[in-house]
């Protein structure tokens, strides 16, 4: 049986899911995310290669990395995830760039403890002070990870296009018009933004307009002003592409939030 809940505090969003058939599609999180496998071992393809997370791993995701994720087999998985800002993960940090995970998955208990108890804390709807001293007690704990400050530069024109398509959610992707604008064939741009990215500008794209609808859902809960503001074509366009992402639809997802 497939489940997923979601809740926030103190800035955090933290998911609780067990999985069997459902997978998710290629996509990237414009947070960090950490998580842990309690049962089963979670499969995901990461920057090209193939991962496995057995009973206990430690999942670390850097900003906009992409990747997939599903059960390795027909015994299913449970696990926790956190989603952490990056602004927030840094002043946690004390660090003022930033930084990235050199492994994507540790064996470490300390570390998982901490994780496990700031998604039970969130998901047990403690209050902000409580889930604050949680967090920090975790990043104490990816101190010692051996955290790498050393973060890949956006090529200067993928920066540019990012910012376009950024741009002009609610207008439509024109490929034509940005490779124009950068110079580029739209076949030599499609190709530049995969080879640095991992997935191609309607993915990037498509993910930046359901990252955004949800941000607009746990502020407000206006789920049809997500839908007319990010682009979709209705309701049950959002839900589809956000349970792809997500493994719970918007609507799903505002009603765990409010």
């Amino acid at each position: 049986m497939e489940k997923f809940i979601y809740k926030k505090r103190a800035d955090i969003t933290a998911l609780s899911a067990s999985i069997n058939e459902f997978s998710y599609k290629k996509h990237a999180h414009e947070e960090y995310a950490i998580g842990v496998t309690i049962r089963g071992i979670q499969r995901y393809n990461l920057d090209g290669s193939l991962q496995l997370s057995y009973q206990n791993g430690v999942m670390l995701f850097n900003p906009e990395q992409a990747h997939d994720g599903m059960a390795h087999d027909e015994s299913g998985l449970d696990y926790v995830m956190l989603y952490i800002k990056p602004q927030l993960l840094l002043e946690a940090l004390e660090k003022k760039d930033m930084v990235r995970f050199p492994s994507p998955i540790v064996y470490d208990d300390r570390l998982k403890q901490s994780i496990l108890n700031l998604a039970h804390g969130i998901l047990a709807d403690k209050d902000d002070a409580f889930c604050s001293e949680l967090f920090l007690s975790l990043t104490d704990s990816l101190i010692r990870t051996d955290l790498s400050t050393e973060m890949k530069k956006d090529n200067t024109l993928i920066k540019k296009a990012k910012d376009i398509l950024h741009a002009h959610l609610a207008s439509g992707l024109k490929l034509d018009d940005i490779s124009k604008e950068l110079g580029l064939s739209k076949y030599q741009f499609i190709r530049l933004f995969k080879a640095h990215t991992g997935i191609s500008p309607y993915q990037y794209y498509l993910n930046v307009k359901i990252e955004h609808a949800k941000q607009m859902i746990e502020k407000s809960g206006d789920i049809y002003s997500a839908v007319a503001e990010c682009g979709f074509v209705d309701l049950t366009h959002l839900n589809k592409h956000f349970k792809n992402v997500y493994g719970t639809t918007a609507f799903e997802y505002s009603s765990y939030l409010h």
